[in-house]
């Protein structure tokens, strides 16, 4: 029997590139996102011969999540992995930008992915198995100028997900974190400079194939990123100042 996968985030970028590369693989999708994804899911089902729904789900919505997870969950009958992938960014120096759009990337990228991991857990629980993927960033690394927010949504993504593999330690559940570094996608495509980018074909099999061996934590791609963020980390501010 396949195995059904839960993406947030699905309409643009890595959402849309992991649901491409599962339906590939034979997965069944439930897709969700603000944007209508009904002519993408029947894109899938036709080219793929796999069983893909499409739900309209805004993740600062708390209560929509929760619905949303159980009606997927009563569809498909069971879940085996749940990816929070929903996110977006803005570009402003601290205390100088729009800070309705600051706080809109905290409720998309902190709350939403929160509410997707809490309301996916009692049903993982129940059915006693499955996987949590959330999707953090290089950026969580370091906060760098005129990114603060969207470094410190990251940061927080990492250290949540870091808390909930010890909690689940001892259960049938996997928890997954994935930080990519510049992958081709609408979120990083104006900026001024993507140091070692790389397609979204590329980037979407590699996420794919880190969830399907459910590694604890990865970057990707790993090279050189793994490095790169460990220079980061210990960088002088001076060097990163301005």
């Amino acid at each position: 029997m396949a195995k059904t996968v839960f993406i947030t985030g699905a309409s643009s970028g890595l959402g849309m590139g992991m649901a491409r590369e599962f339906a590939q693989r034979g997965y069944n999708l439930a897709l969700a996102a603000r944007r209508s994804m009904e002519e993408f899911a029947r894109e899938l089902t036709d080219s793929y011969s796999v069983n893909v729904k499409a739900y309209p789900l805004d993740v600062t919505d708390s209560e929509a999540v929760k619905d949303c997870l159980k009606q997927v969950s009563e569809e498909f009958y069971s879940l085996d992995i749940v990816i929070a992938n929903a996110g977006i960014g803005v570009t402003t120096r601290i205390g100088e930008g729009d800070f309705e759009e600051v706080k809109a990337t905290v409720d998309t990228n902190i709350v939403g992915l929160m509410a997707t991991v809490e309301y996916a857990l009692p049903i993982l629980r129940k059915q006693g198995f499955g996987q949590i993927v959330g999707l953090s960033s290089v950026a969580g690394e370091r906060g760098m100028p005129s990114i603060g927010v969207y470094c410190g949504s990251k940061s927080f993504v990492t250290t949540y997900l870091k808390a909930l593999q010890l909690e689940s330690a001892r259960e049938p559940i996997d928890v997954t974190i994935l930080a990519p570094g510049y992958i081709d996608t609408p979120i990083n495509q104006g900026a001024k400079s993507r140091p070692f980018v790389i397609s979204l074909e590329k980037g979407s099999r590699e996420l794919v194939d880190k969830i399907e061996r459910k590694v604890s934590f990865s970057f990707v791609p790993g090279w050189p990123w793994a490095v790169v963020a460990r220079l980061m980390r210990c960088l002088p501010a001076r060097f990163l100042a301005k």
